[in-house]
């Protein structure tokens, strides 16, 4: 009988050893799986970084520093050829301004009302219905631009067909679900005893908002903000059919103008032959709009880490 125990309990310890090495093997797969996943997304950026730089170094190999940088018209497709990458940079700018003017405030209060006011039935349909602005397609909002809010402005305002006013103002729109979206998180990440803390204190619920919620979640409010204008700035195809393809150092609102990525769009339609200089232009502009999201991106992630309270 104890022959037989001692056989039948080493057949299980067998088995479990078995199962264990064979959750192992399935670990190691999944492991090896999640990491070459991970190194092709690696891979895609250094391609994509390798590709811009090599090709923006042709161009400033024909067109100078103090041309590209120091120049304020962007006339690269005409027979008087300048290279100035400002009036491209003042649009992209221009419209970003707007669109945050108009994000901001709305992302904020939608968070801040579905965190502390809206009842959980209410918030449960808010949100989603919040967040579906997000995945209506950007070429919408660029002719709901065009054909319904310039009309509507320009029974106001003395605005160009295409303007920046317009593009913006969709663009903020647009960018509301970001914004609101990561800063609901940010203030629903701050705990409930700092808000009964402030009661407790006499403060009214606006006051604990404004004094305590926010100034804890601030810097997932701030990372949220920067998300945004990097959102805005490399915004395609809105700023194209809105605001228009005159690149402008302007900061009239009424006005058209173009951005960095609405050039892009012109000159990857494929009438600049491959190798020319107007082709070049594509990357080097790229590389300027690569390097702006670069530090927008490194700038978020500083004040986040800056900024951010821990609590136990």
């Amino acid at each position: 009988m104890r022959g037989a125990n001692y056989q039948q309990g080493f057949s299980h310890d067998e088995l479990s050893l078995d199962k264990k090495a064979s959750e192992d093997v399935q670990d190691k797969i999944i492991a090896a799986i999640l990491f070459c996943c991970g190194l092709v997304s690696v891979l895609t950026t250094v391609g994509i970084v390798a590709i811009i730089f090599q090709v923006a170094f042709e161009f400033f190999q024909e067109v100078s520093f103090a041309k590209f940088f120091l120049d304020t018209q962007w006339t690269p497709l005409f027979a008087e050829r300048h290279f100035g990458i400002w009036p491209l940079i003042n649009g992209t700018l221009l419209t970003t301004a707007i669109a945050m003017f108009v994000a901001v405030p709305l992302g904020l209060c939608s968070a801040i009302y579905l965190s502390e006011y809206a009842k959980p039935k209410i918030a449960a349909i808010l949100r989603p219905a919040v967040e579906l602005l997000a995945g209506v397609p950007t070429v919408v909002y660029g002719y709901f631009a065009l054909l319904f809010v310039t009309p509507s402005l320009r029974n106001i305002l003395p605005l160009e067909i295409f303007n920046a006013l317009s593009a913006g103002l969709m663009m903020g729109v647009m960018i509301t679900p970001t914004v609101g979206s990561i800063s609901l998180d940010a203030i629903q990440a701050v705990p409930r005893s700092l808000r009964e803390g402030a009661y407790a204190l006499g403060l009214t619920k606006l006051e604990a908002i404004f004094r305590v919620v926010l100034p804890a979640a601030l810097s997932g409010i701030i990372a949220s903000i920067l998300l945004g204008i990097s959102r805005a700035v490399g915004e395609t195809m809105t700023v194209v059919i809105a605001a228009g393809q005159q690149p402008k150092m302007t900061v009239d609102l009424t006005q058209s103008v173009e951005t960095m990525t609405a050039y892009m769009a012109q000159i990857s339609g494929g009438d600049s032959p491959r190798g020319s200089l107007n082709y070049k232009t594509l990357y080097a502009v790229g590389a300027v709009l690569f390097l702006l999201t670069l530090a927008l991106n490194i700038v978020s992630y500083w004040i986040s880490n800056r900024f951010k309270e821990k609590y136990e």
